[in-house]
């Protein structure tokens, strides 16, 4: 998969994209990242890529023609115009399944805005999906776009060493993880639950099954109702439904 970022400021989203996971995944061909930078597709000639926002207000406005002219670049060389996210606290927050679903492109441009956003007409022009990453607002769209790198990535066939663990984390069917342990057996005088010790497979499954339903109703009790849940479960827990 190859992502596209379109920023002010590239080294920023390299450097936080080229470690761990998602820096081995770049290293074996799985992903390709690249920052693509849109002062270099300014037109003014002290590289200036603001400017005043017409009918007055605080704050400067990200212009149209060196924005439009990055994506360009990218769709010229790759020769079709792939789908285009603008990070914005104005689009639908960002979940799992949406992640899973931009993980079947061959190409994603990330577009990060500035300042006080950007011309809306090249938006209109160029942007198919709009995403937030939640309900606050940040200096700039590079530390979202790189959240989005990275659970995108996940789901990209090969990125993580073992196969199930993009199945079974928190968010899948729209439940939290269950809780995990290692060794030691005891630690500060608290047990690993004696049935994750057991070797009895189907009721360990049974088990963290219980305990992920549990920990959402605790900590997210929202998600239950959009959950995976079996009849008989939706019966056992229908007071949260």
């Amino acid at each position: 998969m190859n992502f596209h970022i379109l920023t002010l400021f590239p080294d920023m989203v390299m450097q936080g994209l080229s470690t761990s996971i998602i820096g081995r995944a770049k290293d074996k061909g799985l992903l390709s990242i690249e920052a693509v930078n849109i002062r270099d597709y300014t037109l003014e000639r002290h590289k200036k890529v603001d400017d005043y926002p017409y009918g007055g207000g605080a704050g400067m406005l990200m212009q149209a023609q060196p924005v439009y002219d990055a994506w360009k670049s990218v769709v010229d060389r790759i020769g079709y115009k792939p789908r285009t996210v603008y990070l914005t606290p104005q689009g639908p927050t960002f979940t799992q399944p949406m992640a899973k679903d931009l993980a079947q492109a061959k190409d994603l441009i990330l577009l990060c805005g500035h300042y006080e956003g950007i011309d809306e007409r090249v938006l209109e022009e160029i942007v198919t999906d709009y995403v937030s990453i939640g309900d606050y607002v940040l200096t700039g769209g590079e530390l979202p776009a790189m959240v989005m790198v990275d659970a995108i990535s996940r789901m990209v066939p090969g990125v993580l060493t073992n196969d199930e663990s993009g199945s079974t984390e928190s968010f899948e069917g729209n439940l939290l993880e269950y809780p995990q342990y290692s060794r030691p057996e005891e630690w500060m005088g608290k047990k690993v639950p004696s049935i994750l010790l057991s070797g009895d497979h189907k009721k360990v499954d049974e088990w963290r099954r219980e305990q992920a339903i549990l920990r959402t109703i605790k900590r997210r009790p929202d998600l239950l109702k959009k959950a995976e849940l079996t009849k008989k479960e939706q019966m056992k827990y229908q007071e949260y439904l």
